[in-house]
């Protein structure tokens, strides 16, 4: 059974795993599996069980003991959580090979999100069609934001001009942006950056490695 949503209370780290729990439930009624259990769902998540449940418990009062969770219901209600409820419209900034990775990629639309606009400054993109969607050059940006009703902007341009760019986004309206540029960005307070820096990422799992292998090496001492 499902309880009263707190939302507004829920922990940033626990936000941050309801998509892994939302991608796991979906596969579940892709399977036609229509009741999971915690130990699963966890295992499918890639969490423990009890984090599991902990993250559950700040959306509200799920699950019935003996019985499990019911699959389509859980995975509505945190769809809901997300904010998904009403579809998101994207635009990209910065058509490069990256740019080009994001705008092909298949499943926004299973996710609740639309890819309505893709800009870019170069003359050799502007005017192409990349993934049905004409690109058009970023001077036009805050014109496009505000035709298309663009919610959510992805930023892949070079770290040089990621600021400059934020900063007209912010300035049309976007209170939502998805850094992928390795710089940190400037934005007011009421504005929700996520930064996506894969040589940092890639820096945190050589750490990891190196420890690793420091680890075995003193084991075997």
């Amino acid at each position: 059974m499902i309880g009263e949503v707190t939302v507004p209370g829920i922990p940033v780290a626990t936000v941050a795993r309801l998509p892994s729990y939302l991608r796991a439930l979906r596969d579940l009624v892709a399977r036609g599996v229509e009741k999971t259990s915690s130990v699963e769902l966890a295992e499918l998540s890639g969490v423990g069980p009890a984090q599991l449940r902990k993250d559950l418990s700040f959306l509200g009062s799920f699950g019935t003991r003996g019985v499990g969770y019911d699959v389509g219901s859980l995975a509505q209600y945190i769809a809901d959580a997300l904010g998904l409820a009403d579809e998101h419209r994207i635009a990209i900034v910065g058509i490069g090979s990256l740019g080009h990775a994001l705008a092909n990629y298949s499943g926004y639309s299973q996710r609740g999100f639309h890819l309505a606009a893709l800009l870019d400054a170069s003359p050799d993109v502007v005017g192409r069609d990349v993934a049905g969607i004409v690109v058009e050059h970023v001077d036009a940006l805050e014109d496009v934001v505000a035709r298309e009703g663009v919610s959510i902007v992805v930023l892949a341009t070079p770290a040089a001009h990621a600021q400059a760019v934020a900063t007209r986004v912010v300035a049309a309206g976007v209170k939502e942006i998805l850094n992928f540029a390795p710089r940190a960005l400037q934005v007011p307070t009421d504005v929700d950056v996520r930064g996506v820096d894969v040589g940092s990422e890639l820096q945190i799992l050589a750490f990891h490695s190196q420890a690793r292998a420091l680890a075995e090496a003193s084991a075997q001492s």
